[in-house]
């Protein structure tokens, strides 16, 4: 009798970019239950319950038999980039509860512009011409959908700006706890820390919630952790130049639901915005994955010539 021919493993980029489209996904969807969720409770409940939920669906995953050490020595570091993320969610909650959703979520996406200044400060990593000129695209993108002084702004626009320059400090943050732990260990203590530090916040605005109001708390933390498992996953098995393009797709989802369920007219200002905000994020990948490359290839050569 012959045997079944194994099925062809799928290619580890197809794999990556299958990963992070489940991940922008999730994200979009977890946008959307926040609307709803900011409905019946505050913003510090929805980002507690959050936390709450996202750790309850996390644990499972993570201490099935076989998984590896979740150990660490950096608990300081890890209360310091938990409590600036807490931050940044709250910030980011608030907008997505306030905001157009594709003001919102257009706005988030200004992160990796953030995070580039931030390398540079923090990191004391060198930046050229061309990538300081998507920067300064990036950021005439944001400008386009905020319009300081114009008769469209809105004040609360700037929140989810905020949002966007924390969640910068939190990424250079994972980079630094990534070097000596892994991936599921960074996700771990951040939800560790989460839960009791938004609690704080959420105990002086509290309301109970009641009937479809626990359904959507509990899809923000649901969407929340496997949108950043899936991402994590992504990142590891894939290039972040070719990855990048396939998060935006969370944008056109929310943006469709966003008209579909609450209404919302897509304005041509923050289209207008958002292109030139992904087109430079779009760039930026793709230079920090060229020179990563080019890093890579010069480092055995260098190795070579100690004296030099």
């Amino acid at each position: 009798m012959n045997t079944p021919a194994a099925l062809p493993r799928t290619p580890a980029p197809l794999r990556a970019a299958l990963l992070m489209f489940g991940s922008a996904m999730a994200f979009g969807l977890m946008a959307i239950a926040i609307r709803y969720a900011t409905r019946f409770v505050p913003t510090q409940e929805v980002a507690f319950f959050r936390n709450a939920f996202g750790l309850l669906a996390l644990l499972p995953m993570l201490m099935r038999p076989g998984h590896g050490s979740l150990r660490t020595q950096q608990l300081p570091r890890y209360f310091l980039r938990s409590a600036i993320g807490l931050a940044s969610m709250l910030c980011g909650f608030w907008a997505i509860g306030h905001l157009p959703l594709s003001q919102a979520i257009s706005l988030s996406y200004s992160t990796p512009l953030f995070v580039t200044i931030a390398a540079v400060l923090w990191l004391g990593e060198k930046v050229r011409v061309r990538r300081w000129a998507a920067v300064i695209a990036g950021f005439i993108g944001v400008l386009v959908i905020v319009r300081p002084g114009a008769h469209g702004f809105e004040a609360g626009s700037l929140v989810a700006v905020l949002a966007a320059m924390l969640s910068a400090l939190v990424a250079i943050q994972i980079k630094q706890l990534t070097r000596v732990d892994s991936p599921d260990a960074v996700v771990l203590y951040t939800y560790l820390f989460w839960v009791p530090l938004s609690l704080v916040p959420a105990l002086f605005v509290w309301v109970w919630p009641t009937g479809i109001a626990w359904l959507w708390l509990l899809a923000t933390g649901v969407m929340g952790t496997v949108g950043q498992l899936l991402w994590t996953r992504a990142l590891k098995l894939g290039e972040v130049s070719a990855l990048t393009p396939i998060s935006f797709t969370q944008l056109p989802l929310v943006v469709t639901l966003g008209w579909l369920l609450f209404g919302e007219t897509l304005d041509r200002w923050t289209v207008i915005g958002a292109l030139i905000i992904l087109g430079s994020n779009a760039y930026i990948a793709h230079r920090e994955a060229v020179l990563s490359r080019r890093a890579a290839t010069q480092a055995p050569s260098a190795a070579a010539k100690p004296g030099e």
